[in-house]
Parts: structure tokens; C-alpha cells; sequence
């Protein structure tokens, strides 16, 4: 990252945060427990693909933008007329839905894995990779297996996680004649998932390998795009790189990497505020809690809802709290309690 983005962006005056609704998580885990039936007898109803696959992209572009309560607000009603879709349509259309369902799904899980509801994004993931399986397409399958991966890291299972990505990445490889930007995007962020599983679980060895791995990929695909909802491209592989050294307890070398990243080459709000809580999280390693803080308070910046649906940085805003003292404490706090209302 250029050092003048880095300090300039941390020195900015902060958003002041309104108390906003809660994630409508109830009505989500409605929705995943809705099983939808047979279609009903007579003439099928009409459905939209093309309105369907409008309101997923919204969905998508929502989630990436870090806009989760509008995000979780949407999920329910979407997920239900793509499952209901998905009965009645036959053909390649019902494969479109398919795919669909994969996607919207996917970004179930993700909303619940930010807000550590465990065991609701298992149940969006399976079903993610399940619909994805029904599309009858490879890359929609790696795609998917991206947050199957994230749920075996939260539950801690480190080794799984990895192993899982790694195999997605080479069946992506296995499924295509010759790499799309589609698919290698899709294998290059399942090498990502698996980098940072490995870093979690202290595998120095299989975290660089994999990130050397995505890295290759990157060249290949020549630029930082977002096919498949990826991001990804060399600028997602620092990224990532950062986050494998602070997992890994690299606290100068993740900042060394982050300082090499041009925040104008990450078009995903979600990427370029988890870079500011990385960079905060080496900062406290390295006990630099003053520029730890700065880090944070540029996260919640470029996304507000990020910092407050993350239990991690709740615990990190705790342990700064207990080790500032001063006007440092003062403002850890206040940026503690602006958290609190994005929940």
C-alpha cells in the first residue's frame, strides 16, 4: 500500500454511526428451513430468470459492499422464489436457477458467518454446494466450495479446510479443457481459502505454497477482475498475504506487504476494510497500538457494518482498550461503542 494512501486515509475524520435495525436473522433461518415442495398442479407459474438473476446480482454486490442488514433484509424472500424456481422449471433454465441458488445461498453464508451464526451458515453452505452440484457446472461448484471452506475454518477445522480448497481448486482444474477467466478466478481464490486455512493452523510450509500457487494464477489471468464474485487477481494474492503473515504471527511482515498494495487496485469495499483490520491486527502484535487503532478507525470508514458484525474485531477493540491508556483509551473506546451500534 502507498504510505501516503495508508496514513492519509487513517488520519480522516470518521463516520459518525447511527444506530441501525439488526440483521433479520430469523427470517433467514425461515427461509433455510422452508423446504419447498413439489410444484403445485396445473399450469406452472411464470418465473423471471432474468429478474431472478438481477435480484442475486444485487444480492452479491450488496454483500461486497459490506451492506448486510440491506443484504439480510433481501435474503429470505430471494431464496424462497429461487427454491420454488428451481421446482417448477425444467431444462436449462431450471440449470440457470441452479446456479442461482448457489450464489444466493453463498451469500446466506456468508452474512451468518460474519455474525458467528455457526450453525445457519453450515446449513447455507451445504446448501450452496448442493445447488451448485444440481447446476451441472465445475466452476459454479469451486465457487461455491469457497464458503463451505470459510465454515470449516470457523469451526477450527484447520487441516479440512485446507485439504477441501486445495481438492476443489484441482477438480476446478480437472473440469476445464482450458482455464476461462471464470474458472481460473474461481481456482485461484479456492488456492487463497486454502492459504489461509493452512496460516490458521500454522502450516507455514502449505500456506506459502498455496499462496505461490494463486500468485501463478494471477499472472495468468493478467489483472485484478471480479469474475465469479472473486476478486480475484495479484492485488487479492497480497492481500491474502497479509493475512497469512498475521495468522502466522508476522506482525512486520504482513505491514511490509500491505504497504505494497494500491488501494485504487481493490474495487471490493469488503477487501479493502478486511486489509485495515489485518493491518490492525499486526499493528497490536507488534505493539504498535496507536497505529492499531488508526488502522481500525479506516476500516470502519470505508465500511461501518464490516467492523460491527465481526466478533473478532469486537475482541480486538476489547484487547486495545486494555492495554491503551489516555486519549488513545478515550478514542478506542468511542470507536468500541460506534461499533456496538452496527450490529
Amino acid at each position: 500500500m502507498r504510505r501516503r494512501d495508508f496514513v492519509g486515509l487513517a488520519g480522516a475524520t470518521l463516520f459518525q454511526v447511527a444506530t441501525g435495525p439488526t440483521l433479520a436473522l430469523d427470517d433467514i433461518a425461515a427461509a433455510l428451513t422452508r423446504y419447498a415442495g413439489p410444484p403445485a398442479p396445473g399450469p406452472a407459474a411464470p418465473y423471471d430468470v432474468a429478474g431472478l438473476s438481477k435480484d442475486v446480482h444485487r444480492a452479491k454486490a450488496g454483500y461486497q459492499a459490506c451492506h448486510y442488514t440491506t443484504v439480510a433484509k433481501r435474503l429470505p424472500h430471494l431464496l424462497s422464489r429461487l427454491d420454488d424456481a428451481a421446482s417448477a422449471l425444467e431444462g436449462d433454465e431450471r440449470l440457470r436457477v441452479h446456479t442461482l441458488r448457489a450464489e444466493a445461498y453463498h451469500v446466506a453464508a456468508s452474512v451468518l458467518l460474519k455474525t458467528e451464526e455457526r450453525g445457519l451458515a453450515w446449513l447455507a453452505a451445504d446448501r450452496s454446494m448442493r445447488a451448485a452440484r444440481d447446476s451441472e457446472n465445475p466452476t459454479t461448484t469451486g465457487a461455491s466450495a469457497r464458503v463451505l471452506t470459510r465454515a470449516l475454518m470457523r469451526d477450527r477445522h484447520y487441516r479440512a479446510a485446507a485439504d477441501f480448497a486445495s481438492d476443489a481448486a484441482q477438480r476446478v482444474a480437472e473440469g476445464t479443457e482450458e482455464h476461462t477467466p471464470d474458472s481460473l478466478s474461481v481456482y485461484g481464490a479456492l488456492l487463497l481459502s486454502g492459504s489461509v486455512a493452512a496460516a490458521q493452523r500454522e502450516d507455514r510450509a502449505q500456506a506459502l505454497t498455496l499462496l505461490d500457487e494463486a500468485e501463478d494464477a494471477g499472472r495468468k489471468l493478467g489483472g485484478d477482475h471480479n469474475y465469479q464474485w472473486t476478486a480475484f487477481g495479484l492485488t487479492n494474492v497480497l492481500l491474502h498475504r497479509v493475512n497469512a503473515a498475521v495468522e502466522l504471527g508476522d506482525a512486520g511482515s504482513a505491514i511490509d506487504y500491505a504497504r505494497r498494495i494500491d488501494l485504487d487496485n481493490i474495487d471490493v469495499t469488503e477487501r479493502k476494510a478486511m486489509l485495515f483490520i489485518d493491518a490492525s491486527r499486526a499493528y497490536s502484535q507488534w505493539g504498535k497500538l496507536d497505529k492499531a487503532y488508526q488502522a481500525l478507525a479506516t476500516a470502519e470508514q470505508i465500511a461501518p457494518e464490516e467492523l460491527g458484525t465481526r466478533p473478532m474485531v469486537r475482541a480486538l477493540l476489547d484487547d486495545l482498550r486494555s492495554r491503551s491508556t489516555g486519549h488513545l483509551h478515550t478514542s478506542v473506546t468511542e470507536l468500541a461503542e460506534r461499533t456496538a451500534t452496527t450490529r
